[in-house]
Parts: structure tokens; C-alpha cells; sequence
């Protein structure tokens, strides 16, 4: 992975978190927060898209794909927070 990949990987996570900030909280986690959710949530939702026999190409293809996952992972996260404290 060249220097342009990895900014461009970590450019569409931060997007990606902050849309998904948006959608299931209302506001955003901070840049290096968005960037980890984003990132995250691109792992999940490459998962979950596979599992579906989806495929997304391209940028918007990509962002989508990992705004997808991440709104996954806020939604699970506070479920799984509350079942480990029982």
C-alpha cells in the first residue's frame, strides 16, 4: 500500500465515521475517533456486504460500504457494553 492509498483509506474512514456519528447519534466523534469507527466499520461492512454477495466498487463504492459498517458498529457497540457489565 503506497502513501496515496493510505491517505485515501483513512480520508474515507473519517468520512465514514462522521456520517455514521450523524446518522446514529447526531454528531461526530472527533477526526481520529471518525477515522477509527470508519475503519472499523469498513472491516464490517466489507463482512456483511460479502455475506450478502454485494460488491461495491469505486470511492463511493468504498465509502458506502464503510458508512454501512459503522453505523452497524454504533448500533451493536452500547448493546455489547451492556451485556459484558451484566
Amino acid at each position: 500500500m503506497d502513501l496515496m492509498s493510505l491517505v485515501i483509506f483513512l480520508a474515507i474512514g473519517a468520512a465514514a465515521g462522521f456520517l455514521a456519528g450523524n446518522i446514529m447519534k447526531g454528531s461526530d466523534f472527533g477526526l481520529v475517533n471518525n477515522m477509527i469507527i470508519g475503519v472499523i466499520g469498513a472491516v464490517i461492512g466489507g463482512f456483511v456486504f460479502g455475506l450478502l454477495g454485494i460488491s461495491a466498487g469505486g470511492l463511493i463504492g468504498s465509502l458506502i460500504t464503510a458508512v454501512v459498517g459503522a453505523v452497524i458498529l454504533l448500533y451493536l457497540a452500547p448493546k455489547i457494553k451492556k451485556a459484558l457489565k451484566l
